[in-house]
């Protein structure tokens, strides 16, 4: 049986407590952590030298708001997957996220099993 292949993920949060747990979500799924980015501009940085297949960035972060490096992100690789982590759960900021090109959501404090799907959700467009 041929195994899946196992997908990288940038994990973009200013708490460790915040990156941790998505790392042990992102484990779950039969992801790997390729790195961790505590700042917007760091998170570009990160992208650009690991290439992962899929972005989970908190919006409020110090240096540079997620949603810059999300655009950022964006207008250099059309294709980056992004999805965006917040507490403020606002519609406008989800609205925002998107309209900048995230393909989803997930809202703090985020229940792993629905981390995990929509995670799972936005891998299945790799194919």
């Amino acid at each position: 049986m041929e195994t899946p292949p196992q997908y990288k993920f940038l994990i973009v949060d200013d708490s460790v407590f915040a990156r941790k747990n998505m790392g042990k979500v992102v484990e779950m799924i039969g992801g790997v952590v390729a790195g961790e980015a505590t700042t917007g501009r760091e998170a570009i940085d990160q992208y650009f030298k690991l290439k992962p297949d899929v972005v989970v960035m908190d919006v409020s972060m110090p240096e540079m708001e997620g949603l810059e490096a999300l655009s950022k992100i964006k207008e250099q690789d059309k294709d980056a997957r992004v999805i965006i982590v917040s507490s403020l759960g606002y519609e406008e900021l989800v609205k925002k996220a998107l309209s900048l090109g995230a393909k989803h959501f997930i809202a703090k404090p985020f229940q792993p099993d629905k981390a995990a799907e929509i995670i799972r959700f936005v891998l299945k467009e790799i194919k």
